[in-house]
């Protein structure tokens, strides 16, 4: 088996957690239940397989990028159509958004200040 990319590695995380998480599907609508078949999932998926030719390696990674995109995988439609768009938990958001409201508080000296200075005089 070649080595893995980076971007690769996490489709083979996303898919494994997937099968952890009781969501992982098989081509025949059921779920899958062996770790076995789930590494093959997710190998296949990441265009990462040696049961398969190079060519269909690419194909099945360019499909599971396009899959990603749509918001078509399991995870992305357990958390919602909208999930890539929400901040996580804890982010105030970009330097930009502190310093409009460091700028509306009237906070002192928030031209020179970075990010992390930034949340810690909204904090207060």
């Amino acid at each position: 088996m070649p080595k893995e990319n980076q971007e690769q590695k996490k489709i083979v995380g996303r898919v494994m957690h997937e099968f952890k998480h009781g969501e992982l599907g098989s081509s025949q609508g059921g779920k899958v239940r062996s770790r076995r078949q789930a590494v093959a999932i997710a190998l296949s998926e990441a265009g990462a397989s040696n049961e398969q030719s190079p060519r269909q390696n690419r194909r099945q990674l360019s499909h599971t990028r396009s899959k990603e995109r749509h918001g078509d995988t399991a995870q992305q439609r357990k958390e919602g159509p909208h999930a890539t768009d929400r901040k996580p938990a804890g982010d105030s958001g970009t330097r930009a958004d502190l310093y409009q409201e460091a700028a509306r508080r009237g906070i002192a000296g928030r031209s020179r200040m970075n990010k992390q200075q930034l949340q810690n005089a909204l904090a207060h």
